[in-house]
């Protein structure tokens, strides 16, 4: 059986909500999968205890006795909690006790765990954070969100590669397409690193489909689009604050008479399942592509349902062998020199 980490301890809502969404994907596992809690023994178990029913659930308590506070320096707090539950995660998956790990604590920290303990696949230059945005037909995975903000052309092209695989594998899209943030669509705009890597992509194996705008990441037009670190996470982090804002300029607007009152009671059933496309619940985690393994980086303030989704995500990419056909499609291209 498959055999998911959880890091209890990473996140706003840690433990409680971690142990929640937890218990939650193991009453979904269906002979799936199992969930092992990373964390403090006896805080974890104090939470799990909270929940009934929980006896014959897949789960477990792997004991960790640190762990790492959102607002720390993730190198700093790497080299002194070893023990962390971030790392003791990360550390399971690569001794092979666990086929994935799922957190949604320090970004840096669980980045820096995954790419010095799990180590990148052979070829790769630096493994790429990927993350989804709704679009007019579905969604579109965007890669990369954070982890890497200053990008080599052949960094960008893989990111493609592997955005390709994950997007095929996962939301079994036949021939994904790939295209590259830009502010235009002519091959010549951009700077020399975009210039690059459009050139570098056009012979790559993947469905290239050339340069992509702002306005058209969410029309629906491509599958996967392709940009620096720092580009993505604004990109991600914007389409988040769509949820907060249009609530309120759609209350702002509709007034507070009585016909208004009505006219958003009446509405508020479609406007709501409008907001699910921008809920990052939905999706769940952020996969790392590009390491030795899975690994499932979830939002800082994941709720429970965000981790149980995270951890249906993690599963699947085990199942469906994502890590193996990255590095099976990356070697093929370092084997030919594309």
């Amino acid at each position: 059986m498959i055999r998911i980490a959880i890091d209890a301890m990473g996140g706003d809502r840690a433990p409680e909500a971690i142990v929640t969404g937890a218990v939650e994907a193991a009453r979904l596992a269906q002979g799936r999968y199992e969930v092992v809690l990373v964390g403090d023994e006896k805080v974890v178990r104090h939470h799990l205890n909270q929940h009934h029913f929980i006896r014959n659930l897949p789960i477990s308590i792997h004991h960790a006795s640190e762990k790492v506070e959102m607002d720390e320096a993730p190198g700093q707090a790497l080299k002194s909690k070893p023990d962390s539950s971030i790392i003791v995660s990360v550390r399971l998956h690569r001794e092979g006790k666990v086929d994935a790990v799922v957190s949604a604590g320090n970004t840096g920290a669980v980045l820096g765990a995954a790419l010095f303990t799990l180590k990148k696949v052979e070829g790769v230059l630096r493994p790429g954070l990927g993350s989804f945005l709704p679009t007019e037909s579905g969604v579109c995975f965007v890669i990369d969100v954070g982890s890497n903000v200053d990008c080599k052309p052949e960094q960008l092209c893989q990111f493609g590669i592997m955005g390709s695989i994950f997007i095929n594998h996962i939301m079994d899209v036949q021939k994904p397409r790939v295209g590259l943030l830009n502010i235009g669509e002519e091959p010549g705009k951009g700077n020399a690193a975009v210039q690059e890597a459009y050139k570098l992509l056009e012979k790559s194996p993947v469905h290239f489909i050339g340069n992509v705008e702002g306005r058209d990441v969410m029309a629906g037009v491509v599958d996967v689009v392709i940009c620096d670190g720092f580009v993505g996470n604004v990109l991600i982090k914007f389409g988040e604050s769509l949820t907060r804002m249009i609530p309120i300029s759609l209350k702002r607007k509709i007034g507070s008479n009585i016909a208004g009152t009505v006219g958003h009671f009446l509405i508020r059933p479609k406007f709501a399942n409008m907001l699910k496309l921008f809920d990052y619940q939905e999706y769940g985690g952020a996969p790392l592509l590009g390491v030795k393994g899975t690994c499932i980086v979830a939002h800082g303030r994941s709720t429970p349902r965000a981790i149980r989704t995270a951890v249906d995500e993690a599963w699947k990419m085990v199942k469906e062998n994502v890590p193996q056909h990255i590095e099976s499609q990356i070697q093929n291209m370092v084997g030919t020199g594309t």
